[in-house]
Protein backbone atom coordinates (compact mmCIF):
# COMPACT_ATOMS: atom_id res chain seq x y z
CA UNK A 1 0.00 0.00 0.00
CA UNK A 2 1.02 3.71 -0.76
CA UNK A 3 0.02 6.93 0.42
CA UNK A 4 0.48 10.01 -2.12
CA UNK A 5 -0.09 13.67 -0.31
CA UNK A 6 -0.21 15.45 -3.26
CA UNK A 7 -2.25 13.25 -4.91
CA UNK A 8 -4.43 12.82 -1.52
CA UNK A 9 -4.82 9.15 -2.67
CA UNK A 10 -4.33 5.88 -1.11
CA UNK A 11 -3.33 3.06 -3.34
CA UNK A 12 -4.95 -0.17 -1.50
CA UNK A 13 -2.72 -3.22 -2.75
CA UNK A 14 -5.68 -5.91 -3.01
CA UNK A 15 -3.71 -9.60 -3.47
CA UNK A 16 -3.32 -11.18 -6.98
CA UNK A 17 -4.50 -7.50 -9.03
CA UNK A 18 -1.24 -6.30 -10.43
CA UNK A 19 -0.48 -3.99 -7.59
CA UNK A 20 3.20 -4.59 -7.01
CA UNK A 21 3.72 -3.12 -10.93
CA UNK A 22 1.36 -0.14 -10.00
CA UNK A 23 3.20 0.34 -7.05
CA UNK A 24 6.75 0.24 -8.17
CA UNK A 25 6.03 2.98 -11.11
CA UNK A 26 3.76 5.17 -8.37
CA UNK A 27 6.58 4.42 -5.86
CA UNK A 28 8.52 7.98 -6.22
CA UNK A 29 5.77 10.03 -5.27
CA UNK A 30 4.61 7.84 -2.70
CA UNK A 31 5.14 9.71 1.39
CA UNK A 32 4.22 6.41 3.08
CA UNK A 33 4.79 2.95 1.83
CA UNK A 34 4.17 -0.45 3.44
CA UNK A 35 5.81 -3.09 2.31
CA UNK A 36 6.05 -7.13 3.26
CA UNK A 37 3.06 -8.28 5.81
CA UNK A 38 1.62 -4.87 6.15
CA UNK A 39 1.43 -4.39 2.02
CA UNK A 40 -1.79 -5.52 1.92
CA UNK A 41 -3.67 -3.69 4.60
CA UNK A 42 -7.18 -4.34 4.08
CA UNK A 43 -9.84 -1.49 3.71
CA UNK A 44 -11.40 -2.63 6.93
CA UNK A 45 -8.11 -1.91 8.79
CA UNK A 46 -7.10 1.20 6.48
CA UNK A 47 -10.76 2.70 8.13
CA UNK A 48 -9.65 1.44 11.20
CA UNK A 49 -6.24 2.38 12.07
CA UNK A 50 -4.67 4.84 9.31
CA UNK A 51 -7.47 7.29 8.91
CA UNK A 52 -7.70 8.57 12.32
CA UNK A 53 -3.56 8.97 12.62
CA UNK A 54 -3.36 10.71 9.30
CA UNK A 55 -6.07 13.04 10.47
CA UNK A 56 -4.10 13.06 13.65
CA UNK A 57 -0.50 13.52 12.11
CA UNK A 58 -1.03 15.01 8.68
CA UNK A 59 -4.21 16.32 8.70
CA UNK A 60 -5.39 14.93 5.40
CA UNK A 61 -8.15 12.46 4.20
CA UNK A 62 -6.72 10.96 1.22
CA UNK A 63 -9.03 8.98 -1.33
CA UNK A 64 -8.86 5.22 -1.20
CA UNK A 65 -8.77 3.27 -4.31
CA UNK A 66 -8.19 -0.65 -4.71
CA UNK A 67 -8.72 -2.54 -8.09
CA UNK A 68 -10.67 -6.13 -8.12
CA UNK A 69 -9.87 -8.55 -10.18
CA UNK A 70 -13.19 -11.52 -11.35
CA UNK A 71 -13.47 -13.49 -8.50
CA UNK A 72 -12.77 -16.70 -10.72
CA UNK A 73 -9.78 -15.18 -12.18
CA UNK A 74 -8.01 -14.01 -8.50
CA UNK A 75 -8.14 -17.18 -7.83
CA UNK A 76 -7.05 -18.66 -10.81
CA UNK A 77 -4.19 -16.47 -10.47
CA UNK A 78 -3.10 -17.83 -6.70
CA UNK A 79 -3.49 -21.54 -7.82
CA UNK A 80 -1.20 -20.60 -10.78
CA UNK A 81 1.31 -18.49 -8.43
CA UNK A 82 1.76 -21.32 -5.68
CA UNK A 83 2.54 -24.19 -8.25
CA UNK A 84 5.95 -23.14 -7.29
CA UNK A 85 6.09 -21.87 -4.11
CA UNK A 86 9.25 -20.10 -2.56
CA UNK A 87 11.65 -21.41 -0.47
CA UNK A 88 10.57 -25.22 -0.93
CA UNK A 89 7.13 -24.88 0.70
CA UNK A 90 5.57 -28.21 -0.56
CA UNK A 91 2.96 -27.51 1.77
CA UNK A 92 1.73 -24.74 -0.05
CA UNK A 93 2.34 -25.94 -2.90
CA UNK A 94 -0.79 -26.53 -5.83
CA UNK A 95 1.65 -28.49 -8.58
CA UNK A 96 -0.37 -31.60 -7.66
CA UNK A 97 -3.79 -30.40 -7.52
CA UNK A 98 -6.27 -29.92 -10.19
CA UNK A 99 -7.98 -26.14 -10.18
CA UNK A 100 -11.13 -27.59 -9.50
CA UNK A 101 -9.47 -29.30 -6.05
CA UNK A 102 -8.08 -25.94 -5.43
CA UNK A 103 -11.05 -24.13 -5.05
CA UNK A 104 -12.68 -26.53 -3.31
CA UNK A 105 -9.81 -26.24 -0.30
CA UNK A 106 -10.64 -22.25 -0.92
CA UNK A 107 -14.22 -22.69 0.67
CA UNK A 108 -13.32 -24.60 3.38
CA UNK A 109 -13.49 -22.98 6.40
CA UNK A 110 -10.35 -22.92 7.48
CA UNK A 111 -8.63 -23.15 4.46
CA UNK A 112 -6.05 -25.45 4.47
CA UNK A 113 -2.28 -23.42 4.15
CA UNK A 114 -2.10 -23.69 0.30
CA UNK A 115 -5.55 -22.88 -0.45
CA UNK A 116 -5.17 -19.75 2.39
CA UNK A 117 -6.04 -16.78 0.07
CA UNK A 118 -8.93 -15.26 1.88
CA UNK A 119 -11.22 -13.28 -0.03
CA UNK A 120 -11.49 -10.09 -2.06
CA UNK A 121 -14.73 -9.10 -0.54
CA UNK A 122 -13.00 -9.69 2.54
CA UNK A 123 -10.19 -7.19 1.86
CA UNK A 124 -12.25 -4.95 0.92
CA UNK A 125 -15.11 -4.60 2.37
CA UNK A 126 -16.23 -3.71 6.27
CA UNK A 127 -18.16 -6.30 8.43
CA UNK A 128 -21.31 -4.89 7.74
CA UNK A 129 -20.72 -5.18 3.79
CA UNK A 130 -19.79 -1.29 3.03
CA UNK A 131 -17.06 -0.73 1.27
CA UNK A 132 -15.02 2.32 2.41
CA UNK A 133 -13.40 3.19 -0.86
CA UNK A 134 -13.60 6.31 -3.12
CA UNK A 135 -12.19 4.64 -5.98
CA UNK A 136 -12.92 0.57 -7.02
CA UNK A 137 -12.13 -0.50 -10.54
CA UNK A 138 -12.23 -4.04 -12.69
CA UNK A 139 -8.72 -5.28 -12.57
CA UNK A 140 -9.71 -5.81 -16.46
CA UNK A 141 -10.46 -2.37 -17.20
CA UNK A 142 -6.50 -1.55 -17.36
CA UNK A 143 -7.08 1.16 -19.38
CA UNK A 144 -9.54 2.98 -17.12
CA UNK A 145 -7.39 2.76 -14.41
CA UNK A 146 -4.28 4.19 -15.94
CA UNK A 147 -6.10 6.95 -17.25
CA UNK A 148 -7.07 8.00 -13.69
CA UNK A 149 -3.51 7.74 -12.23
CA UNK A 150 -1.82 9.54 -15.21
CA UNK A 151 -4.43 12.24 -14.64
CA UNK A 152 -4.50 11.92 -10.47
CA UNK A 153 -0.64 12.45 -10.83
CA UNK A 154 -0.38 14.50 -13.97
CA UNK A 155 2.13 12.45 -16.13
CA UNK A 156 2.39 9.72 -18.62
CA UNK A 157 2.93 6.83 -16.75
CA UNK A 158 5.04 3.20 -18.14
CA UNK A 159 3.90 0.37 -15.95
CA UNK A 160 6.45 -3.20 -16.34
CA UNK A 161 4.48 -6.26 -15.35
CA UNK A 162 5.47 -7.33 -12.05
CA UNK A 163 5.25 -11.10 -10.19
CA UNK A 164 3.35 -12.46 -13.06
CA UNK A 165 1.76 -16.11 -11.73
CA UNK A 166 3.48 -18.86 -14.14
CA UNK A 167 1.20 -20.23 -16.99
CA UNK A 168 -0.59 -23.56 -16.17
CA UNK A 169 -3.93 -25.08 -17.45
CA UNK A 170 -6.38 -24.67 -15.04
CA UNK A 171 -10.04 -25.64 -16.07
CA UNK A 172 -13.00 -25.29 -13.61
CA UNK A 173 -15.94 -27.52 -14.26
CA UNK A 174 -19.59 -26.19 -13.81
CA UNK A 175 -19.87 -27.85 -11.08
CA UNK A 176 -17.19 -26.35 -8.82
CA UNK A 177 -17.81 -23.04 -10.25
CA UNK A 178 -21.73 -22.88 -8.79
CA UNK A 179 -20.59 -23.95 -5.33
CA UNK A 180 -17.71 -20.90 -5.54
CA UNK A 181 -20.43 -18.80 -7.37
CA UNK A 182 -22.97 -19.54 -4.40
CA UNK A 183 -20.19 -19.61 -1.51
CA UNK A 184 -19.04 -16.30 -2.71
CA UNK A 185 -21.64 -14.82 -3.75
CA UNK A 186 -21.18 -11.21 -2.64
CA UNK A 187 -18.16 -10.90 -3.81
CA UNK A 188 -19.56 -12.04 -7.48
CA UNK A 189 -22.22 -9.36 -6.49
CA UNK A 190 -19.17 -6.59 -5.76
CA UNK A 191 -17.63 -7.49 -9.00
CA UNK A 192 -20.60 -7.35 -10.64
CA UNK A 193 -21.40 -3.47 -9.43
CA UNK A 194 -17.93 -2.64 -10.78
CA UNK A 195 -18.73 -3.48 -14.28
CA UNK A 196 -22.19 -2.24 -14.05
CA UNK A 197 -20.58 1.35 -13.13
CA UNK A 198 -18.07 0.61 -16.60
CA UNK A 199 -15.20 -0.75 -14.44
CA UNK A 200 -15.05 2.28 -12.24
CA UNK A 201 -17.29 2.47 -9.13
CA UNK A 202 -17.59 4.97 -6.60
CA UNK A 203 -18.93 3.29 -3.33
CA UNK A 204 -18.31 6.40 -1.14
CA UNK A 205 -19.67 9.00 -3.64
Amino acid sequence: MQIYFKQNLAFLATPKTGSTAYEMTLRKHADIVFAKRRKHMTAGQFQRKMTPFLDDFYDIAPERLAVMRHPIEQIRSWYRYRTAPKSGRQDASTAELSFDSFVMAVLQDPQPKFAAIGSQYGFLSMMDGSVPLHHLFAYESQPLLRSFLENRFEEKLTFSDKNVSPPKPAPLSPEVEQKLRQHRAPEFALYDRILQADGHLRPQS
